[in-house]
């Protein structure tokens, strides 16, 4: 007989931006009125705030290959006399760093943030993930996120936790 295996549930993940913009990329567009609540408060908490904005500073920029791509800080300048935030493209603050590290101090952009996802939303999660790897569509900027949410649940054909 096979031994059933136990996934513990922790309702709180910590998520870093990418992370948050790839699970509002994944996460359904549709579904039952139940579950579109949920969706709706979940997507409130992982989007970003005005204060985040302000530092991460997204913006497009085209690669070498051409392709458009969302772009942002991944840290943040801060005046050390008054504690203001400094607003450049990423390469001019660390010009202004290196140039001037007593007046100026790095700090992360946007820490990782602790988000609740209930069952429901986690299976919905799972679902995602799993459809993107049926269809072999996962890119490396899911690799954090299916380790987060798939770890232990890869056997389960719906994505759906069983205790």
């Amino acid at each position: 007989m096979k031994k059933a295996n136990v996934v513990k549930f922790n309702p709180k993940k910590k998520v870093n931006v990418l992370e948050r913009l790839m699970l509002l990329a994944i996460l359904p567009k549709e579904g039952s009125f139940t579950n579109l609540k949920l969706l709706r408060v979940v997507k409130e908490n992982l989007s970003f705030n005005e204060v985040e904005n302000k530092a991460l500073q997204f913006r497009a920029e085209t690669n070498a290959e051409g392709a458009q791509m969302m772009v942002w800080n991944t840290s943040k300048l801060v005046n050390k006399a008054t504690g203001d935030l400094v607003r450049a493209p990423e390469p001019i603050l660390q010009q202004m760093l290196a140039t001037d590290p007593d007046k100026f101090e790095a700090k992360p952009a946007c820490p990782d943030k602790e988000i609740f996802f209930g069952e429901v939303i986690e299976a919905l999660i799972r679902k995602a993930l799993k459809a993107l790897d049926s269809a072999e569509k996962l890119t490396a900027d899911h690799y954090s996120l299916y380790e987060k949410f798939m770890e232990g649940h890869e056997d389960e054909p719906d994505g759906v936790t069983r205790h």
